[in-house]
């Protein structure tokens, strides 16, 4: 299964990025000669883009996009649909095609599906970053590669773990899975969030469609864009030693730091420190 996607041109009116005047000297006027310097604007720093995994959204990135945002980069956390794989690449995509200029793509647990997909032939990414994610070689699912080695809460009988609701119109197959309130706190944060944290986060989790759990990926993107990758060896979601044969399967800079599976919460200056190695790689 292999992505496509035409390329839309959107023209905006504001600069993506940061510029700065490097050697923004003036020569002073001497009787015989001038001489000007003229400024010369810095690479731009790339926008990074946060993609949130499933049952979370957009603010699970917080504390680690307020670190960037303080060192100059501009930061956007589009909203991952997780309807499923191709859907949801799909769409993540047409949201890359509007921002201008370099991207540095990041993407936790089962975003990192995601922009495994979404980045695939597009020029404009210049780097991978997976935090606690799944680094998919074509046809993995993330059924396959969550039960690939011992250790995942989520490697279990589904009933035991999620909470199924119907959605309305589709195949009854395809239902809204959403993690046991009991088992949340265990599979993301593994002790290291305090419990009344934990207790919000499971009540506003958003759910993740079963199909996200079947569908295979396509292409990885991550063949010809160079990766990095955050690992959390308390994981209890996707075992470190998955994460670490992923990692090494792409080629990735790696680093272990003694998270759970929501590092950017436990973590988040670890995590934004290999973010920002990856965009600093791009310049």
């Amino acid at each position: 299964m292999k992505l496509s996607f035409r390329r839309r041109l959107i023209s905006v009116g504001v600069v993506i990025g940061a510029l700065t005047l490097g050697g923004a000297g003036i020569g002073t006027a001497q009787a015989s000669t001038s001489h000007t310097l003229h400024p010369r604007p810095a690479t731009a720093k790339p926008t990074v883009v946060l993609v949130h995994g499933a049952w979370a959204d957009g603010s699970s990135w917080d504390k680690v996009a307020t670190k960037l945002q303080h060192d100059s980069y501009r930061v956007v956390t589009p909203p991952n649909l997780l309807s499923g794989v191709e859907n949801d690449a799909a769409n993540l995509r047409a949201y890359l095609d509007t921002i201008t200029g370099p991207i540095v793509l990041v993407g936790h647990s089962y975003g990192g599906m995601v922009i495994t997909n979404a980045a695939l032939g597009d020029k404009q990414v210049k780097a991978l970053v997976y935090v606690d994610a799944y680094i998919p070689e074509q046809h993995d699912t993330v059924l396959s590669l969550t039960s690939a080695v011992p250790g995942s809460v989520f490697a279990a009988e589904a009933s035991t773990v999620f909470d199924q609701v119907a959605i309305p119109g589709d195949d009854p197959h395809n239902v809204n899975l959403y993690v046991k309130p009991s088992i949340f706190g265990t599979a993301f944060a593994n002790k290291s969030i305090p419990a009344k944290d934990v207790a919000v986060l499971a009540a506003r989790q958003r759910p993740l469609a079963f199909n996200a759990l079947v569908e295979e990926s396509g292409e990885p993107a991550w063949r010809t864009v160079p990766s990095w990758s955050v690992i959390g060896k308390q994981d209890a979601v996707i075992p470190a030693a998955q994460q670490i044969a992923m990692s090494k399967r792409a080629k990735a800079h790696a680093i272990e730091i003694n998270a759970p599976h929501l590092s950017m919460l436990t973590d988040a200056g670890a995590v934004t420190n290999q973010i920002e190695a990856a965009a600093k790689a791009t310049d």
